[in-house]
């Protein structure tokens, strides 16, 4: 290794011993360093508030990770609230949970037990709309068993289909309620969202890559259908021309006829650029001609904000119109959505030839986005926080705000319903964003950072368990900082694999080679 772990136990310390521990779950905070500090890759960076954000979302979502009659689940609420199911379980973060859980050493200890739990445990797994067989197909890439997938490949057909039979609109679209994509009272409504149109796309690629590996030919060519024809349909009815924006298409239910396909005749009320026009990206499903919808990300006018972005294109009339409801996707800042939009920034960096977005871009939406996970206290204490949704502009927590002024009802959720709020990633933004490393289904380990050039001196992400093996990424502009050297330099158990410089081509390193050098 080539960081001291104990140089960032501080971080967890003061967390625990600044926190009022409303709820316990399987680790509590007495215990969070002995089980952090065997199961967190370690990350450092010359940016306080990146670094500290990134430890303070370890020690968040280990207070999450519950042990229940069915084995371990993963939390969003640590309250119980009245509109979960089973166990306090909601479905709607599952992608969240699973893409930044697979990154902890021992995740499968309690990730197999989560995904059982969904499909054979109770779990109301349709109960929101989420990328679930996405997210397992990615936890598979990182921890090589792809075996847990194969077995599950049926459940995952009964799954698909079931949506299917409920949700498909004679368009051959997916319809799904605002509210039941987690973005209740939203300026489009209810309608073919971008939403579960890309979650559906995206789990029908991943169930048909399970059964090429599984070697069943029928289901592969049963979801490659899937997955080609609503590609086709988010391209041509989703597309906005004019504006140059994946939308909505309003319907009032999954059985209405869609009797208006031009965005320019709908109603102007609903007719909005919205975050979640961005999601296609997080799944690379759009071919390339559509980046053009990415100038709106950094505009002012667009989705830009102190704490954003914007949930909704700042233009609108409807931006952040009044309601009473405590939890709007009118226009604040929510974790869930700026963590899918830098996902989809990282694809869009990564897979796509344009030019409106770039890596400095990338970083200053990181940036934003850690200073967001803070509040201020009565007495002036400045605390890392994580709670539901934010005001763009000031960044204090809207809900939160709310809830404290209805007196904290129960039939809410109570007192601080919302604190340590696990519906969105952080570090897999870190992880396979910033640092690079990006998960594949062969045995090469790929490495690209977004961390633009001339930015940093130095960064290291070490510790990091990729299929058995121990990943270390370090950068080191001038070889002063860990004496290993000057430029970009990746480490597999603890032998130098492939070096290079920030903002050139990936870095690959063939497993099974390394495996083989390891044991000699």
């Amino acid at each position: 290794m080539i960081l001291n772990t104990e140089k960032f136990r501080s971080y967890i310390d003061r967390f625990s011993g600044m926190d009022e521990e409303t709820v316990i779950q399987h680790i509590d905070n007495v215990h969070a360093w002995e089980w952090l500090k065997e199961q967190m890759p370690l990350f450092e960076c010359p940016e306080h508030e990146l670094e500290e954000t990134y430890y303070f979302r370890w020690w968040v979502y280990r207070k999450h990770i519950k042990l229940t009659t069915d084995g371990y689940i993963v939390t969003e609420f640590h309250p119980d609230v009245n509109w979960s199911g089973k166990h306090n379980s909601i479905n709607c973060a599952v992608g969240h949970h699973l893409n930044e859980g697979r990154w902890l050493k021992h995740n499968g200890d309690f990730l197999k037990d989560y995904i059982l739990f969904w499909f054979r445990g109770g779990g109301s797994v349709r109960s929101y709309s989420s990328w679930i067989v996405d997210a397992v197909w990615n936890y598979s890439k990182v921890s090589g068993d792809f075996a847990f997938a194969i077995e599950l490949l049926p459940d995952f057909v009964n799954h698909y289909r079931a949506w299917v039979a409920s949700h498909l609109n004679d368009s051959g679209l997916f319809w799904s309620h605002d509210d039941r994509d987690a973005m209740e009272l939203s300026i489009s409504g209810s309608g073919l969202r971008p939403t579960l149109n890309s979650y559906l796309y995206a789990d029908a690629v991943a169930i048909s890559k399970i059964a090429r590996i599984a070697g069943n030919q029928k289901v592969l060519n049963e979801f490659e259908a899937y997955a080609q024809r609503l590609k086709e349909l988010v391209h041509t009815k989703l597309w906005d021309p004019q504006d140059e924006f994946f939308k909505v298409v309003p319907l009032a239910d999954a059985k209405s006829n869609v009797t208006e396909w031009n965005f320019d005749k709908m109603d102007a009320s609903t007719n909005v650029r919205e975050q979640i026009g961005y999601i296609p990206w997080y799944f690379n499903l759009p071919d390339h001609g559509y980046e053009v919808a990415w100038k709106q990300l950094m505009d002012s006018e667009g989705f830009l904000a102190p704490y954003g972005p914007t949930t909704a294109e700042k233009r609108h009339p409807r931006f952040m119109y009044e309601h009473t409801h405590e939890c709007l996707w009118n226009g604040p800042s929510w974790p869930f959505a700026t963590s899918q939009t830098l996902t989809a920034m990282a694809n869009l960096l990564n897979n796509y030839v344009q030019t409106y977005i770039s890596e400095t871009d990338y970083l200053q939406l990181l940036r934003t986005y850690a200073a967001s996970h803070y509040r201020v206290c009565e007495d002036g204490t400045r605390v890392s926080w994580l709670d539901e949704n934010l005001d763009p502009y000031t960044g204090k927590w809207l809900s939160r705000r709310i809830l404290e002024s209805w007196g904290w009802r129960e039939d809410k959720g109570g007192r601080e319903r919302g604190k340590d709020y696990n519906h969105s990633t952080f570090n897999d933004l870190i992880i396979s964003g910033l640092v690079g490393i990006r998960p594949r289904e062969d045995d090469v380990l790929e490495v690209r950072p977004l961390v633009p050039v001339n930015s940093w001196d130095y960064f290291c992400l070490d510790n990091l368990n990729y299929r058995g093996h121990t990943v270390t990424v370090l950068y080191d502009r001038d070889g002063t900082r860990y004496g290993k050297g000057h430029g970009l330099r990746v480490y597999l158990n603890g032998i130098e694999c492939a070096s290079g410089e920030l903002g050139g081509t990936s870095l690959e390193v063939l497993l099974k080679q390394v495996g083989a050098e390891s044991r000699a």
